[in-house]
């Protein structure tokens, strides 16, 4: 559907590598990942998606949600398998040259956001910042931290908090492994209770 291409198991997401593997029981319900679209890009991606899906929706209609402060963002949200909640998200701070060309799946730069539920939201943050040398995108809640940059981010989320924007999915990660490239250091961030890994590649 986003025209991303593949080669067997691993589908290429700009310099992003995402390799699906078969679950060992059930597949993850309610993962969340997000993908970096060039902000002067955005009204193209979105006209391009929704020729492809239907975008989620908030109760008064909204489809394009734009967040300012810490995030500098405009995203749009939609169904992906196994109740997924997928996501394209423009970020000011990360421009491309305006493009006159109709927009593509080539156009997508990263894979920007993966979704980590937590049982402690605190711990998981002080725990990636002592591991892999990196800080928060804005403060930390005690149910929601974006910790990285805006060219990758960890979302740490309590898992009763139901994934932004229709609040119809919880959080879900079982047997999800995130590898880390240009971090400053090397080391392992796990939670057993919900089945993620998070490495250094």
């Amino acid at each position: 559907m986003l025209e991303l291409p593949a080669n067997g198991n691993v589908i290429q997401v700009g310099w992003s590598e995402i390799r699906l593997i078969p679950a060992v029981e059930e597949a993850p319900q309610g993962v969340h990942l997000a993908f970096n679209v060039p902000y002067d890009r955005f009204d193209a991606a979105i006209a391009w998606l929704k020729g492809r899906t239907a975008l989620q929706k908030e109760p008064d209609g909204r489809e394009c949600h734009v967040l300012e402060g810490y995030w500098q963002s405009r995203s749009v949200y939609f169904d992906g398998p196994d109740r997924s909640v997928l996501e394209l998200i423009g970020r000011r701070r990360l421009v491309d040259p305006a493009r006159k060309r109709p927009f593509g799946g080539s156009e997508l730069s990263c894979l920007s956001e993966v979704g980590l539920p937590s049982d402690n939201v605190a711990s998981t943050v002080a725990e990636a910042v002592s591991t892999f040398g990196v800080g928060t995108l804005g403060p930390a809640t005690s149910g929601f931290a974006a910790i990285g940059n805006d060219e990758g981010l960890l979302i740490a989320v309590d898992p009763s908090r139901p994934w932004f924007p229709q609040k119809r999915q919880l959080p879900g990660a079982r047997g999800l492994e995130v590898a880390l490239d240009g971090v400053e250091t090397s080391g392992i961030l796990s939670d057993r209770s919900h089945g993620w890994k998070v490495r250094a590649a």
